[in-house]
């Protein structure tokens, strides 16, 4: 145990201790719990009485046991051998762990965040004589194929370099420059360590003006998340959130990826530990964990460290975010986290706000989500980096009125909302296209315009006008039946039955239409429309429908999605090839 005893027990309420004689204690401050050193964290003091927040069982914990300060806020080790590490809600390193104590982990085990005995090949950036201050990068270490990891002056420190070490082979612990600071001569070593709740500093927010791209086709082209922007996907059990952000953790364009596997069952997060080291990248066919963090805290885990996780993960994704990088924080899901909030609200006897939650469960939300943000980093380079953050709420039955997902709604910027209907006729993924909804829509357009193509505003602009339409016409449908409806608008029911399932509808597990490139996407939703365009033409011809319906040419069109992007533009043009020469073959009856 670190140092002499500093209070004692008075009372046990689950996570919740009551300890007296903490006289020296700070608000957040960890402090060491009983005779096992259970962590905790000081959440509330009263004079010299502290309530604790235990992130370990506290079964087996009496009135009268010690508690012992540790000095400092819960904190992460930031540094060389994060990216493709599996952490619990409070950084402490699974796999470490399993090695030294099996697959159970027992009470108090601690085990530090970095590896301590690793040596990483340091390349010094700076010199003698250079003056430096937070966030300017001293040395480079490549931690992996895909990272190269920047090793940085903590935020708020600043001074004159006096010693650097050669270029070589040190462990994190290894002093690898030395600063003059107002006199005093501070060592540098790899390691940078952060306090949890409080957001790293940068010197500016900008505003967000590239997407982030994600290989799903309905995200990308009609709801598109911008890189430093924030999202949620609701939805109840069974609508497909979690194969949703899985989809997203493995293939968005982001450089680092941190997944955060808060309150959720223990069977879907040891999917993301099984697959996820077998995935490739489809960019730069490298191994998906040289640029994945996952933290793991299931639902059978410690209640208070699910509420530590989500904290736990924004700080990596910060630092990330501090060394020029794009990081993308899935956190799967907020509604396990406010659970947590909930029942330690509970222990603590604060009076309840709607549904039992804490009254500042917004104002706790708030500031998760305030920390996405594309910023000019510290540092004299002046980098730009970001945060996007994309939030999964599981509300009770589907119940999008609930609190959770209502305050976060009120805080990010596109909303996925998953239908159970959809779920239902194995529509993946699940995402209504008539309630969800993205504001970065025209940010993005010029991005857009200029990468993609110049048509795709207005492209995007038709797709939403036939599935609205589509939606009109439904309603009509039930009433006096489909054969009751004019040739045009059965037309428009069965171009948007092909956006549907010829375009939306994309397979998670299948090996080429798991991912689809945003110029594929382009191409065929054009082909789609291409048909509708030459359906129309050859309607006012006096065409019937059902042999426009019958042309071979459409089920080419369906199969476009399982098409390898490689071979893709080939088969687009012979596509657009045959809409013309099938369409110029039929012949009006008028």
């Amino acid at each position: 145990m670190d140092k002499e005893i500093a209070g004692v027990i008075m009372r046990i309420s689950g996570p919740v201790v009551y300890a007296k004689g903490l006289v020296n204690a700070k608000i957040y401050e960890v402090v060491r719990v009983g005779y096992e050193g259970l962590i905790g964290e000081i959440i509330s003091l009263r004079e010299d009485v502290g309530i604790i927040q235990v992130y370990e069982e506290t079964t087996g914990l009496r009135p009268g046991d010690p508690v012992y300060l540790t000095g400092g806020p819960l904190s992460v080790e930031l540094g060389p051998g994060i990216i493709g590490q599996i952490y619990d809600g409070i950084q402490r390193p699974l796999p470490d762990i399993r090695s030294k104590i099996g697959d159970f982990i027992r009470r108090g085990v601690v085990s530090p965040a970095l590896p301590r005995n690793k040596k990483w090949h340091f390349v010094p950036l700076v010199k003698v004589g250079e003056k430096v201050s937070g966030g300017d990068i001293i040395g480079k270490v490549e931690e992996t194929p895909l990272i190269e990891h920047r090793i940085m002056v903590p935020p708020g420190l600043k001074g004159i370099v006096t010693d650097v070490s050669r270029e070589g082979d040190y462990t994190v612990e290894d002093p690898v420059v030395t600063l003059n600071s107002e006199g005093k001569e501070i060592s540098l070593n790899m390691i940078q360590r952060w306090p949890v709740r409080v957001p790293r500093p940068f010197v500016e927010k900008l505003s967000p003006d590239e997407p982030l791209l994600t290989g799903q086709r309905i995200i990308d082209t009609l709801f598109p998340v911008a890189k430093g922007g924030t999202a949620t996907i609701p939805g109840g059990f069974g609508t497909g959130k979690t194969v949703t952000q899985h989809q997203l953790a493995k293939w968005a364009h982001a450089n680092v990826v941190v997944y955060v596997g808060c309150g959720e069952r223990g069977n879907e997060m040891t999917e993301v530990l099984e697959t996820f080291p077998k995935l490739k990248d489809p960019r730069t066919n490298r191994p998906l964990m040289e640029r994945t963090i996952l933290i793991a805290n299931v639902s059978n885990m410690p209640v208070a460290a699910r509420e530590a996780s989500i904290y736990t993960g924004v700080t990596i994704a910060e630092y990330f975010r501090d060394m020029g990088y794009d990081v993308a924080l899935m956190a799967d899901s907020t509604s396990r986290w406010a659970e947590a909030l909930r029942e330690i609200s509970g222990r603590l006897e604060e009076m309840p706000g709607e549904e039992g939650f804490p009254p500042y469960l917004g104002r706790r939300l708030s500031e998760f989500y305030e920390r996405a943000g594309k910023v000019i980093t510290l540092g004299k380079e002046r980098r730009i980096g970001s945060v996007t953050i994309i939030g999964a709420v599981s509300p009770p039955g589907g119940d999008f009125s609930e609190p959770v997902v209502q305050s976060t709604l009120r805080l990010v910027k596109v909303f996925w909302a998953l239908d159970k209907s959809l779920a239902e006729r194995r529509h993946f993924p699940a995402i209504n296209w008539l309630t969800s909804y993205s504001l970065y829509v025209d940010v993005l357009k010029d991005w857009y315009v200029k990468t993609v193509a110049e048509d795709w505003p207005e492209l995007i602009k038709e797709v939403m006008s036939i599935l609205q339409k589509e939606d009109e016409l439904k309603e009509i449908v039930k009433i006096v039946g489909p054969d009751a409806l004019p040739e045009s608008d059965r037309e428009i029911l069965e171009v948007a039955r092909m956006i549907r399932e010829d375009f939306l509808t994309q397979h998670a597990y299948h090996p080429v239409d798991s991912y689809c490139p945003i110029e594929k996407s382009y191409l065929m939703l054009k082909a789609i429309l291409q048909f509708h365009k030459g359906a129309k033409a050859k309607l006012i011809e006096g065409v019937p429908l059902t042999k426009i319906m019958a042309l071979p040419i459409k089920d080419e069109i369906a199969r476009m999605k399982i098409i390898p992007p490689s071979e893709f533009k080939n088969v687009y043009e012979h596509i657009i090839n045959e809409l013309k020469i099938q369409f110029s073959s039929l012949k009006g009856e008028r």
